[in-house]
């Protein structure tokens, strides 16, 4: 039987049990314990894996001074604070950490912005998403623009309007002299 996704094995198993298939009979077909057809029949999505644990690191020793001195950087002047590379030889120096550059880089550019909020140096970024229900909500603007009218250049009144849920936009050009719209003339 050539090798198929969880999703796709969970199709498989509904669709047969939906033609008569028993249980044993699906256990046999596609190799797997009643457990599996049962959560099969039960859902159609198979449960999310389960994360692994964080495997030790060569820094794990380490990562205490790391965030040592990324808190004292934080009240010491811009030209004096400590580098990557100047943490980095620091704890093989200091330290003998047998580390790699790398490791460190990784490790400082995802504390040190975490360290700054803790200490409310640094503000916490958020999103917050916009909703438009659809005819609630416009943009209207108005502005001036040039145009060539009949040869002409000219300068008019420009009425923008945007639906804020669809983003269609009507720009309407106004004629200050005439004061009708010339959108038509518009060259």
């Amino acid at each position: 039987m050539p090798q198929m996704s969880k999703v796709e094995l969970y199709a498989a198993i509904r669709r047969d049990h939906r033609t008569g298939m028993t249980m044993r009979e699906l256990e046999r077909k596609y190799n797997v314990a009643w457990r599996t057809v049962r959560k099969a029949l039960n859902s159609a999505w198979p449960e999310p894996r389960k994360p692994l644990p964080p495997r030790p690191s060569a820094l794990d020793p380490y990562k205490a001074v790391i965030d040592g001195i990324l808190r004292a950087d934080l009240d010491a002047p811009r030209k004096q604070r400590h580098t990557v590379t100047r943490i980095f030889h620091r704890l093989v120096e200091e330290h003998a950490a047998n580390v790699s550059y790398p490791m460190v880089r990784r490790y400082v550019a995802d504390r040190k912005p975490q360290i700054a909020v803790e200490a409310g140096k640094a503000f916490i970024e958020a999103f917050v998403p916009q909703t438009h229900p659809p005819g609630i909500e416009a943009e209207v603007d108005f502005g001036d623009v040039a145009v060539r009218l009949a040869g002409e250049l000219v300068t008019c009144y420009l009425f923008s309007f945007r639906l804020s849920y669809s983003g269609k936009a009507v720009h309407r050009p106004v004629d200050r002299t005439i004061g009708v719209s010339s959108a038509a003339a518009v060259v």
